[in-house]
């Protein structure tokens, strides 16, 4: 049981995030009757799953939640703005139940009590109208003896028929299911002819008021199979006894049970009445109003998505099956993954092998490597896409951040994200929630102005908060762009050199003072709140983006906003480098940062003052860079004329020659971390394992350029007049 409730909660992990993506769609008025089914959906399993696990807190107010979303479906309640506030609040506290239950502890009772008063008196009516339902429903000298449902009205189907036969016992009920319910679910897959047996019914002095007494047989038409039935009783077959079967055409059998149930519920109002005249003559005169209006609504709203699916299956054929996933532990996934990158090792050190031992190119054993290289890549590349996620898994718990942070400044937002299909390592996608986090509050408190500023300044009241993600180069970008006051760079120079984080003489750049802000301790806001004013925010932002291989950078324009834009890689497991030598040492310069390479010519290379040299590359000067004296490899300049140039763009587009030794050619490395397991070195991204096991440094490009800023820096006028 421990492992099927461990998949239990990590199925409500997936019906959260199911529930706060439709509430959140139809707070922006996208309340179709899929998404509103889907939310219901999603509450109705939680609080299945957790009835079956006797988790009474949580099925209780899931109950209720669930009961308000039934007044959405059946039209009796509209969402408006205010409804769709309570029901979020409510979603949070559906998660914190949740956690409560997985972790062991408890959630505060007077926090769901309010929550229960308020989508209780949501209902139509309000409570007063629920406290009277539940005294008709105790008083029994007046329930009809039998019950029918007309649905006449309902869309008729074609398919095959099935009987069903249900009876619940005293259990479904405490756990918060409700028999109508299962019904309106299965009126979903067809036409229904419902009757109730109450020929278990007791008497009034004998009646258990937490008993069960009643049957239900319903024959269903439908073009669904078995196994659609059966997901409708999925969180109450264990509470019920249920038996579902292909029916034939012939309805004698139906008849006379109903006949047979009738004439019980005669006998029974007789010995409790004394009265047969009391007994209405047919069953459609003793069904309830409010229940006989009800079905009527729900048949009329619920046909028609019901005939817009149908339209659509005979205009485009038979819907796609859904794709088949299988649960997998993460740490065998692991695993497979570091098995693989073993695997491209080993391959790499059998290849270097046969190379030595002077195998031709064309020999069999050659052309098998050859095979095998493929057939190592193609497995890579599986393995990766099993990890491979969509940054929507991130990128969905920003808009209830973005409403609460918007709350607490008292500041209007909206958010527009694009991207949330582009996939990366799942290594990657569960450690970007904290950077994303305080970047996104941090452009929120600090970037958008107040609505009376926006309106003063000529803008709309509204703030714009963007986030976007995109491949590029082999990487993933993620942006936070704001539309607010951008960066105040005096005021972040002098707030810097007040806590004596900078000279206050100190000379800087625009860039140089935007990253100030990344520096531990710095803090714009006046005074502590629970948003910021602690100084801890950016930096973290900072050093975990660098942990993941990671580069932060800012581009703002007073009055016109700031944009965030974190560089980061794929996968943390493997890449394509060529493979470089430099000062005797062996380096890998990244694939997807190079354009080309190039052999320099003594007519294309020019130096300039303060040993910067450029190289003309189709009538562009473009900056060499020594490698080997940039990473301290040596103390003197290489000659350019004996080396080769690789011409590589960073992530901000500027381009640059990086000068190296040799090349020894293109390979796949695995990437092993440096900085976990010796430290961090500047320039340096991470290390590999060569084929014939030396360890090899995996070049930073845009480190290294940037750190080579100061001869760029004293370049670009130069260039620039003679470009």
């Amino acid at each position: 049981m421990a492992a099927v409730k461990q998949t239990f909660f990590q199925e409500c992990e997936e019906q959260l995030a199911e529930l706060e993506t439709g509430l959140l769609a139809m707070e922006r008025g996208e309340a179709e009757s899929d998404t509103v089914n889907a939310v219901f959906r999603a509450v109705h399993s939680i609080k299945g799953g957790a009835g079956a696990f006797s988790l009474e807190d949580l099925v209780q107010f899931a109950h209720v939640f669930e009961t308000t979303l039934d007044h959405v479906r059946n039209g009796a309640l509209e969402p408006t703005a205010d409804v769709m506030a309570i029901m979020l609040r409510a979603a949070d506290l559906l998660a914190d139940l949740v956690a409560a239950a997985r972790d062991g502890h408890t959630v505060d009772s007077g926090r769901s009590e309010v929550l229960v008063g308020e989508l209780t008196a949501l209902s139509p009516g309000g409570a007063e109208a629920e406290a009277e339902e539940e005294d008709d429903m105790s008083d029994f000298s007046f329930t009809p003896v039998t019950v029918a449902f007309d649905f006449s009205d309902a869309p008729v189907e074609t398919g095959r028929s099935y009987t069903i036969n249900f009876k619940p016992r005293p259990e479904l009920y405490a756990k918060g299911n409700e028999t109508v319910l299962v019904l309106r679910e299965l009126e979903r897959l067809g036409e229904l002819d419902i009757s109730c047996d109450a020929s278990g019914l007791p008497s009034l002095a004998e009646l258990d008021p937490e008993g069960a007494y009643l049957e239900w047989t319903i024959k269903l038409t439908t073009e669904k199979g078995e196994d659609a039935i059966r997901e409708v009783f999925e969180f109450v077959e264990w509470d019920s006894s249920l038996t579902i079967q292909a029916a034939d055409a012939g309805s004698s059998d139906a008849e006379s049970a109903t006949d047979s149930t009738e004439d019980a519920f005669a006998a029974l109002l007789r010995s409790i009445q004394g009265d047969e005249a009391a007994l209405p003559a047919t069953t459609a005169e003793i069904i309830p109003l409010p229940l006989a209006e009800e079905r009527e609504a729900v048949a009329e709203v619920e046909a028609q998505p019901a005939k817009a699916a149908a339209a659509r299956n005979s205009e485009g054929g038979a819907s796609a099956a859904a794709p088949q996933t299988i649960r997998a532990d993460l740490e065998r996934v692991d695993r497979l993954i570091d098995l693989v990158g073993e695997l491209v090792i080993n391959q790499a050190m059998l290849s270097q092998r046969v190379m030595e031992a002077g195998h031709v190119p064309g020999s069999a054993v050659a052309l098998g490597l050859d095979e095998l290289e493929h057939l190592t890549r193609e497995i890579q590349d599986c393995v990766m896409a099993i990890r491979a996620q969509a940054v929507k898994s991130v990128f969905q718990r920003i808009p209830r951040l973005v409403r609460e942070v918007a709350s607490m400044t008292g500041k209007q937002v909206r958010l527009i994200t694009d991207g949330e299909g582009t996939e990366v390592d799942k290594t990657v996608i569960d450690r970007l929630n904290d950077p994303l986090t305080h970047m996104i509050r941090n452009a929120i408190d600090h970037g958008l102005e107040k609505p009376e500023v926006r309106i003063a300044a000529g803008k709309p009241a509204e703030g714009v908060v963007r986030l976007s993600a995109m491949h590029r180069s082999g990487r993933i970008v993620i942006e936070v762009a704001d539309d607010g006051a951008g960066i105040n760079r005096s005021r972040v120079k002098a707030i810097a050199a007040e806590k004596g984080l900078i000279a206050a003489d100190a000379v800087l750049s625009d860039e140089e003072i935007d990253n100030l802000i990344f520096l531990p301790g710095f803090s714009t806001a006046s005074e502590v709140s629970n948003i910021s004013g602690r100084g801890v925010g950016m930096d973290v932002v900072k050093r975990s983006i660098q942990g993941l291989g990671g580069r932060l950078s800012i581009a703002s324009r007073p009055g016109k906003g700031s944009t965030f834009t974190m560089s980061l890689p794929l996968t943390l497991a493997v890449l394509d480098g060529m493979v470089v030598t430099v000062a005797d040492q062996t380096l890998v310069v990244p694939l997807t940062a190079i354009i080309e390479t190039l052999q320099p010519k003594a007519a294309d290379v020019h130096g300039l003052g303060g040993g910067a040299r450029v190289i003309a590359i189709r009538d562009t000067f473009t900056p060499l860079i020594d490698v080997g004296r940039e990473l301290g490899f040596r103390n003197t300049a290489t000659d350019p004329l004996a080396a080769v140039a690789i011409l590589v763009e960073t992530e901000g587009g500027r381009r640059s020659a990086l000068l190296v030794d040799t090349i020894q050619g293109q390979r796949q490395v695995v990437i092993k971390s440096l900085e976990s397991n010796y430290r961090h070195v500047p320039g340096i991204a991470a290390a590999t394992i060569l084929g014939d096991g030396r360890v090899a440094l995996i070049i930073d490009v845009d480190t290294v350029i940037a750190n080579s800023q100061s001869d760029v820096t004293i370049l670009e006028p130069v260039l620039a007049a003679a470009g």
